[in-house]
């Protein structure tokens, strides 16, 4: 359904909302709404280009806001009307936080609505939204998390497809959940090193932050403590390009107001609880989770080193859901979840003799998507050709989009 349009610097925004069935497999069922941001040029020869439905990566955040610097959406409209699709609960399609979740009595009718959340569920929307507005095959652009979704489509649904394109996002193929964060684990120490390496003094002021929520009450602005395994998973931030100097001016408040907030700022699996919830599910070819990263840093007590402090990476932890507030709602239905046996993702098969041309942007130092697993599945994946990048990290598609589309784009042209 269409719902406005309106200019944006010299593109046209087309919004538009459909109805989806909660669970493809019963579409007489209930429904929920999927949101979308159509951008074209304003020109009108652009209406005749081909769709490229953006994926956002998460999982659980919404698409890329249209701004008045357009950045990478700015290169792909020159030869595509770009389609920027905010994923099933996140966004303005029908979002679930705190008090959706509530409404759902009880963690089983919970988990059974929750389960229609995944990777699986988002390629069927693009499916249903596809047929609705009479594309014959689209190209679709996965950023991160995006990319798993585009790699699921290529399984499910091929013939839907003209082109697919991954930025930091192909997945690993049947690989334990529990290789997949040790991987990530090794990865961000390696970032942690180098982080204290390039701002040595942070290593003391860390110590000492870490001394004072370890002895003392501290309360972030919201009301929620913070202790020290909080203040470890500031190091999230440490995959992307800016991430250090982001890490390092929040140390250098230490613990004030100023501090505080950007904590909390940086912390964002309140507002978009479906990260949290269903993170490692991603992971789940076919598999339980059963809170992999937590039982993973076992295995990596100097994570637990008050005297060399480091901070954790892309990991989710069940101890969360008791600290944040917002996510004490969702603590018995994640329980649920980490225990879920998991349909399979991808089919091994299908991808060796995939005929959709692809191009993907990898980075091998990046700490949240192993490269040495995203070889692997490159390997075995026909019509699959990398574009590595040392330059570059994992938000390379936000800071320099029209070198990696150029870069992609022109992959999938020569092939």
């Amino acid at each position: 359904m269409h719902l406005a349009r309106h200019r944006v610097g010299s593109f046209v925004v087309t919004e538009h909302r459909w109805d989806v069935p909660v669970d493809h497999h019963e579409p007489a069922g209930p429904a929920l709404s999927v949101f979308a941001r159509e951008v074209v040029s304003a020109n009108p020869l652009a209406e005749t280009k081909p769709l490229l439905v953006f994926l956002q990566g998460g999982p659980g955040f919404e698409a890329t806001r249209p701004l008045g610097s357009f950045g990478w959406v700015e290169r792909a409209a020159q030869d595509y009307r770009v389609l920027l699709l905010d994923q099933r609960g996140t966004g303005r399609s029908s979002a679930i936080d705190a008090e959706s979740v509530v409404r759902l009595r009880g963690a089983q009718a919970q988990a059974s609505y929750l389960r229609n959340f995944r990777a699986d569920s988002i390629v069927r929307d693009c499916e249903f939204i596809r047929t609705a507005l009479g594309v014959e095959r689209w190209s679709v652009l996965g950023q991160s998390f995006g990319g798993f979704c585009l790699l699921h489509y290529l399984c499910a649904f091929p013939g839907s497809l003209r082109e697919g394109f991954f930025t930091g996002g192909v997945p690993p193929i049947g690989r334990p959940v529990d290789d997949v964060y040790r991987s990530t684990f090794k990865r961000i120490q390696e970032r942690n090193d180098a982080f204290y390496e390039r701002y040595p003094g942070d290593l003391d002021a860390v110590r000492e932050i870490v001394q004072t929520l370890g002895s003392s009450s501290v309360h972030l602005p919201s009301g929620d403590q913070l202790n020290v395994l909080r203040y470890q998973t500031l190091g999230n931030v440490l995959g992307m390009s800016t991430g250090a100097e982001e890490l390092h001016y929040l140390i250098e408040r230490k613990l004030d107001f100023v501090a505080l907030r950007g904590i909390e700022n940086a912390q964002r699996w309140d507002t978009n609880p479906l990260y949290h919830v269903l993170h490692e599910s991603c992971y789940a070819d076919g598999q339980r989770t059963q809170w992999s990263a937590q039982r993973v840093r076992s295995e990596f007590p100097q994570f637990d080193d008050p005297d060399h402090p480091y901070f954790t990476g892309e990991h989710v932890f069940a101890w969360q859901l008791h600290d944040w507030q917002r996510l004490q709602p969702f603590a018995e239905v994640a329980e649920l979840l980490a225990d879920e046996p998991w349909p399979k993702l991808y089919d091994a098969a299908r991808l060796a003799v995939n005929t959709v041309p692809c191009a993907a942007a990898v980075f091998p130092e990046d700490p949240y998507v192993e490269y040495h697993y995203t070889k692997e599945t490159a390997e075995t994946m026909s019509a699959l050709q990398l574009w590595v990048s040392d330059a570059h990290d994992h938000d390379a598609l936000r800071v320099d989009g029209v070198t990696v589309l150029n870069q992609l784009f022109d992959l999938v042209a020569a092939d």
